[in-house]
């Protein structure tokens, strides 16, 4: 279980955005930042602080991201031969948890955790408990036959508040994980600037 269960929707009112686009963000209503400081006035950030604002929300967005993780997915990406800003999506979007949470098997990334954690997805018929597993091009993402019963994976499922992306091919409860994607076919809900967080690690 994550660290930052309890307190995700922070998250959303550090950064003053619904990051995951969820129907009960507290941004939909207080747009002003947790604490008792936070509805002070708001000072105008450093380039610095710009590029820090934008690495934590894309490292929130994914949940469960440590920054020990994170910092060794960037230096991945820039060992890549492409855009590093796009090599890091790529990246990230290989991620197990977000495979399970693009296809719509759970209603959140945070949720995508806990069910590849308790092993309830196969990964070319192999059952992986490992969120953080790199899945490649080609590989069929499954949920096994005891996790299917289950109610969050069936509301999410029927939920029409995520579309399924292009570089994702669902078939019932299986899902192929077709290429590696650009920034533009991510479905963010708000936008991320991967070259600012590129910026603020090669500083």
């Amino acid at each position: 279980m994550s660290k930052r269960i309890e307190a995700k929707y922070k998250i959303d009112r550090r950064m003053g955005e619904n990051i995951w686009g969820r129907p009960k963000s507290p941004v939909n209503k207080r747009e002003y930042g947790p604490g008792q400081h936070g509805q002070r006035r708001k000072s105008k950030l450093s380039d610095f602080g710009i590029q820090l604002r934008a690495k934590q929300k894309l490292k929130g967005y994914y949940g469960n991201i440590t920054e020990k993780q994170f910092r060794k997915i960037y230096h991945e990406a820039v060992r890549l031969r492409q855009e590093t800003g796009s090599a890091l999506i790529g990246l990230l979007e290989r991620r197990l948890d977000a495979v399970v949470y693009r296809a719509k098997f759970v209603p959140t990334v945070f949720a995508a955790r806990q069910f590849v954690n308790h092993g309830h997805v196969t990964v070319n018929g192999k059952r992986v408990n490992i969120p953080s597993y790199r899945v490649s091009e080609g590989d069929v993402i499954e949920v096994r036959e005891k996790g299917r019963g289950i109610p969050m994976l069936m509301e999410a499922m029927q939920s029409p508040e995520r579309d399924i992306p292009e570089y994702i091919s669902l078939d019932g409860y299986k899902a192929t994980f077709v290429r590696s994607p650009t920034l533009d076919e991510v479905p963010y809900p708000v936008r991320m600037e991967p070259n600012l967080v590129i910026e603020f690690y090669s500083r």
